[in-house]
């Protein structure tokens, strides 16, 4: 007896949790409603007060929002002939679907049936009660129906049951009037994937069998193995609202097959990404973005991958209210290779997001700018490796330090002659980097056995840079490189974004002796506008590769900026396979390699590892890191890299990570390594040279 106790007020609590998501939910869209991303004017009567939330969030809302009703609106209009239809919304909580429908005069000949916890009914039917204008909405209240019904009227009704007591919710919606074979809509947003799958699962079989001509929608979480998967997972968890579908149906393809052996007859399932950039018009993409300021692209589409909006259909008529589907080539098929890379955490607490980096010396990295949890980084760090292994020291600037160490998402770049420069980034997105800073270190570098806080003012010298000629725009999430010219050193900088362009790809050169802004003839068709792509100089130019487009798609090209006898001459390679069109990742050439590690792309076959591209071949390889090592979810984007020069060739990945929809911020909390050694043959493919 008292096991089952346990086990019901267990239930009881998951219950109310559950019931818990309903209330942060309308809250949100509330949000996103009030900033212009969708007219809705109805739920701001369903929050005490309308609270705002961030971009990122008003932004995953807006596409959620914005799927749900392509689908209804859809529907709809596929029967819009039909003597009757109807719109039955499991788990629907305070959506204000049906105000808006009514509002908009489009429920002609239909009825919306929405069914929730009692609980949750009952409190949606006194806010309806008490306030007018959602009252006014009920053209007239029928006489109220046995069983729970808590709204009824001719084109409303609320009844409050549990969706996982399938007689008592056939029962219910026959006593409240449902046609069961009129054209239906089964909408569930959110709301299966809480339940037992075998609860979930039977649900979809009863909605197929007694719904000979319907379409059922539905919105829910996928993708959750990767780092970005996991703590989304870890939120449900710690909120007693278990994603337990996830486990069997981890993707599109799984949950497309979940449908149709369970007595649905066509079915089309697309990830956020791809609904986003595939169904919404450019102007409209175009509208959304320019609400409020934004720069969290990453999170963005990492957001994106892990939800996905599904039409599954019975019956001929309701096959033309399906989801398009995919194009048969939109995703790529990733060759992996057989080798894995082994990642190992460096014991040094050193965490930031949008840090740059540049490698001082054989065992020196300086980090300058970024962000963490406490808001901005003000000061400048420095990781050195001794004879007892790695940590990280505070070099704080002589001069400039708020300005430079404010910064995120610029470029550090080392120079011929010693030293660095900083150019461009933002300390937010409507405050963009317009100065120039040079770096310079006293002839020892930084000393791994002295005591950097006595040091640092020796160490470290910044001064601005006053440079003549016609400057470009300011602009961040670019690439500044050094290239060279017939004995003469350029910092050539391209791409980024700004307030005013969502992607820019126009090239700049900077006479890094005369300090001048200079106009150098560039032959060979320039690559598309992008941002957050990555830049090594090679030969005396330098190698772009992948980015994110003006139109928002990763880009997987490599582009070869060489120098001639005139200038530089753009000269696009041709590698295969194609690497999986990425952006955010940092990238090295190694002898005739370009090495390419981590970032964000628009795949649900893991996240992003190591490509390799031989620059003499052309061909490439795709290969996945071995992080069973690292104890936490490893988020590669917003992160920096150096190659270490060592007999043991590796990567150094520091930082990292980012804000997780309303999942909240995970930060790598330590430094990486990545062994090279698997895929670089130490007499074919390493040199000592590296970038």
């Amino acid at each position: 007896m008292p096991r089952t106790k346990t086990k019901q007020q267990h239930k009881k609590g998951s219950d109310t949790a559950v019931q818990g998501t309903n209330d942060s939910s309308v809250v949100s869209k509330a949000s996103a409603a009030a900033r212009g991303y969708f007219r809705d004017a109805f739920l701001q009567h369903f929050v005490c007060r309308v609270a705002r939330r961030a971009p990122l969030i008003n932004r995953g809302y807006y596409v959620r929002w914005r799927a749900v009703d392509h689908c209804v609106r859809r529907f709809l209009q596929v029967t819009a002939g039909c003597p009757k239809r109807q719109i039955l919304s499991l788990g629907a909580g305070f959506d204000s679907l049906y105000f808006r429908l009514r509002a908009d005069g489009d429920l002609d000949r239909a009825v919306v049936y929405e069914l929730d916890f009692a609980d949750v009914a009952q409190r949606k039917a006194a806010l309806i009660a008490a306030n007018e204008t959602l009252g006014g909405m009920l053209d007239s209240c029928l006489p109220s129906s046995p069983g729970p019904v808590y709204v009824s009227s001719s084109m409303y009704q609320l009844l409050g049951v549990d969706i996982r007591e399938e007689a008592q919710v056939e029962d219910a919606l026959s006593a409240a009037g449902l046609h069961w074979a009129a054209p239906t809509l089964v909408l569930s947003e959110v709301v299966l994937t809480y339940m037992e799958t075998d609860r979930s699962d039977a649900t979809i079989s009863w909605a197929a069998k007694l719904l000979p001509q319907s379409v059922f929608v539905m919105y829910e979480q996928i993708c959750p193995h990767d780092p970005f998967g996991r703590i989304m997972q870890e939120h449900f968890l710690k909120l007693n609202s278990t994603l337990h579908a996830l486990r069997q149906y981890p993707d599109t393809r799984a949950q497309r097959h979940r449908f149709l052996t369970k007595g649905w007859d066509c079915c089309v399932c697309l990830d956020m990404n791809d609904f986003y950039l595939r169904l919404i018009p450019k102007e409209e993409r175009d509208r959304v973005e320019s609400l409020e300021p934004f720069d969290e692209h990453e999170e963005w589409h990492e957001k994106c991958c892990h939800y996905f909006i599904l039409t599954a259909s019975r019956g001929l008529l309701m096959e033309q209210a399906l989801l398009p589907a995919p194009p048969v080539s939109s995703a790529p098929v990733i060759s992996w290779s057989p080798t894995v890379l082994p990642v190992r955490p460096i014991p040094v607490s050193l965490e930031g997001l949008g840090m740059a980096s540049t490698r001082l010396g054989p065992e020196q990295v300086m980090l300058t700018g970024g962000s963490s949890k406490g808001g901005r980084l003000a000061e400048t760090r420095a990781l050195l490796r001794g004879q007892e292994g790695w940590r990280a020291v505070v070099e704080p600037f002589v001069d400039l330090g708020q300005i430079i160490s404010s910064t995120s998402n610029g470029s550090v770049r080392r120079f011929t002659g010693g030293g660095v420069v900083i150019y461009g980034g933002r300390s937010s997105p409507l405050n963009p980097i317009r100065d120039i800073f040079r770096v310079t270190f006293n002839p020892g570098g930084v000393s791994p056995a002295a005591d950097p806080q006595s040091q640092a003012a020796e160490t470290i010298h910044v001064e601005s840079m006053i440079c003549s000629g016609d400057p470009p725009p300011p602009r961040w999430r670019h690439t500044a490189s050094v290239v060279s010219l017939r004995g003469r050193d350029f910092l050539f900088v391209f791409g980024g974004k700004n307030q005013s362009e969502s992607a820019l790809g126009d090239g700049h050169f900077l006479n890094l002796g005369q300090q001048i802004w200079t106009e150098m003839p560039v032959e060979g068709a320039a690559p598309p506008a992008r941002h957050s792509h990555s830049a090594c100089p090679y030969q005396g130019g330098v190698l772009l590769f992948g980015g994110l487009s003006r139109e928002g798609w990763p880009l997987g090209d490599t582009v070869l900026l060489r120098p001639t006898e005139r200038g530089f001459c753009w000269e696009k390679l041709d590698v295969q396979p194609l690497p999986v069109p990425r952006y955010g990742h940092r990238a090295h050439v190694v002898g005739e390699w370009l090495v390419v590690v981590g970032g964000v792309w628009m795949h649900a076959e893991g996240v992003p590892g190591v490509v390799v591209i031989s620059l003499t071949s052309y061909s490439s390889l795709e290969i996945r890191l071995d992080t069973s090592s690292v104890p936490w979810p490893l988020m590669l984007h917003s992160f920096c890299s150096e190659l270490m020069n060592t007999e043991e060739p590796q990567l150094l990945l520091i930082g990292g990570g980012g804000n997780c929809f309303s999942f909240g911020t995970h930060l790598n909390p330590q430094p990486v390594s990545v062994d090279l050694r698997p895929v670089l043959d130490s007499k074919l493919l390493w040199c000592t040279q590296v970038s």
